[in-house]
């Protein structure tokens, strides 16, 4: 019985070294300026001349809709004495459809923009996310953050702790 004994406390201690060591290995933290490296990146003028080139071109869309709206209220401004009241009211029309219309451009204009910077920058931000991943890897970093946003970039796993978040909040 005692030696069965002595065993058995000899394998719980075995056993407790192994995860001790293993408890042991070492977190290692590393941090990049996320931002600073996607624009350190080759291909990136040609990127930055792209979205001028957008830019310039949805820009000359809308200032030809403001010379147009000018020239309708100078038009009204100048007539609308001598004028009809329909003739009035259609030109009254006619300048607050375009003006509606110049808002739903340039709001429209904003997102085609923001798509078309996201459209060219992806590869990009999936390449350097690639490249920290495979450096995280190859230098045993269990995390590296972003340095300016301090946001996490890389995780080498780790426990999900979202349940029991969700539980302590009561959230089902």
């Amino acid at each position: 019985m005692m030696k069965n004994f002595t065993k058995a406390l000899a394998l719980v201690v075995l056993i407790s070294c192994t995860m001790a060591v293993s408890a042991q290995k070492s977190t290692k933290f590393g941090h990049v300026d996320f931002g600073k490296l996607i624009e350190l990146m080759p291909g990136q003028d040609t990127v930055k001349t792209a979205m001028t080139k957008y830019a310039q071109t949805l820009q000359d869309q809308y200032t030809s809709m403001q010379t147009e709206l000018q020239t309708k209220i100078d038009e009204y401004t100048r007539a609308k004495e001598t004028m009809s009241a329909i003739i009035k009211q259609t030109k009254e029309k006619e300048i607050g459809d375009l003006q509606s219309r110049m808002e739903a451009f340039q709001q429209s204009a904003q997102q085609d923009l923001s798509d078309q910077e996201t459209k060219l920058t992806t590869p990009f931000i999936e390449k350097a996310k690639k490249a920290i991943s495979d450096v995280a890897k190859e230098g045993g970093y269990t995390y590296i953050f972003n340095n300016v946003e301090g946001f996490l970039l890389y995780n080498e796993g780790g426990e999900d702790v979202m349940p029991l978040v969700k539980k302590k909040l009561g959230i089902q």
